[in-house]
């Protein structure tokens, strides 16, 4: 989980593959209008989160029900959103990926076709609440030295 930019799809892909777990990413579950809104540079109300953080949920309980290890990646940027997806707390894990505000400007602004526009960090960074409840990890190393810790810390 984390703000636009910090890497949760490069580390979520690598840590997927290295556990030969399937890799989901919450751009996936967006309904078209929230693509449109998130386009056009519209921050996504609670509202328009609700569908997204369901159809979410319901990927997770498949996963959990079927034993089928997964990495999800997700902003879930409030407590409130965290709690819908964290439905068995001993079996879902959370990892917040936490970097500057200029590393994760410079990051963002980098990236050529996606929906998040840069300008949109800022209303991000407003909402975000930080969890208290995740393994945090600095964005700074490389993709390789968090997936690492993330293995580590859970033991994977």
């Amino acid at each position: 989980m984390g703000v636009a930019g910090c890497g949760k799809t490069t580390v979520g892909e690598q840590l997927a593959r290295e556990l030969g777990w399937r890799f989901n990413d919450a751009d996936g579950f967006h309904p078209a209008a929230n693509v449109a809104k998130m386009s056009a540079g519209i921050p996504l109300t609670d509202e328009d989160r609700a569908p997204w953080l369901a159809a979410m949920r319901k990927h997770i309980e498949d996963c959990l029900e079927k034993n089928t290890g997964a990495v999800v990646t997700c902003s879930a940027l409030k407590d409130a959103y965290r709690q819908i997806l964290v439905v068995d707390p001993p079996r879902v894990k959370l990892v917040y990926l936490q970097g500057t505000r200029d590393l994760l400007w410079q990051r963002i602004s980098s990236r050529k076709g996606h929906f998040m526009k840069p300008a949109m960090l800022e209303s991000q960074l407003a909402t975000l609440e930080e969890p208290t409840n995740a393994l945090t990890l600095n964005i700074a190393p490389g993709p390789d030295q968090l997936v690492a810790k993330i293995r580590s810390a859970f033991s994977l």
